[in-house]
């Protein structure tokens, strides 16, 4: 082989190579995409005749034990919680208020529906589909967070939203599985924005 074939050799070789680790990176982004866990992707609020009414966009992707604990009958409790914080410079901040919107989500293999239960007004809805189940979960769609009279006029503030399975809600004999696995530890980080 002569020093002149080399680098056409190589350059074919290294353009494979190349390739493959494009591949690599596309399948791993794919992977992250789909990764297991909740994530608020937006939220907000508008002041409405005296009342601070949140909106926020909601993923949930559940891990496989979760989901085949679900279609076995094992009802899922979502928790929404709510904060508004006042601001202050020098110290931490001060939790003025606090709330928490629960759902429940089951799997009826009778009629192959997926509940959707808002325990705290009682309204249940039922869907077809996982996908269709969750998307309603996720759209939280002008919420009467909190009364702008119960706020003092004098400092700022902000409200923050976390989201997270709750583990004390499931049947005891999975309790303390679930506090032991990674795959039912799932929520959210606090997603936060000026109030």
């Amino acid at each position: 082989m002569t020093a002149a074939c080399f680098p056409q050799r190589f350059g074919h070789l290294s353009g494979a190579v190349l390739f493959g680790a494009l591949v690599l990176l596309a399948l791993l982004g794919i992977r992250s995409a789909w990764a297991v866990g909740f994530e608020v992707r937006e939220a907000s609020t508008r002041l409405e005749q005296g009342v601070y009414r949140l909106n926020a966009s909601i993923e949930y992707r559940f891990s496989n034990a979760a989901l085949d604990a679900l279609r076995n009958g094992v009802p899922l409790t979502v928790e929404l919680q709510m904060e508004v914080r006042r601001r202050r410079p020098w110290v931490w901040d001060e939790t003025v208020y606090t709330l928490a919107q629960r759902f429940r989500l089951e799997y009826h293999t009778l009629s192959r529906q997926y509940l959707v239960n808002t325990l705290n007004s009682g309204e249940r809805r039922g869907f077809t589909t996982l996908g269709a189940a969750l998307e309603f979960m996720g759209q939280v769609h002008d919420f009467p967070l909190l009364d702008q009279s119960l706020l003092p006029a004098d400092g700022r503030y902000e409200g923050a939203l976390q989201v997270r399975l709750d583990l004390e809600a499931l049947p005891a004999p999975l309790r303390l599985f679930a506090y032991l696995s990674e795959d039912w530890r799932l929520s959210s980080e606090w997603f936060t924005w000026p109030l």
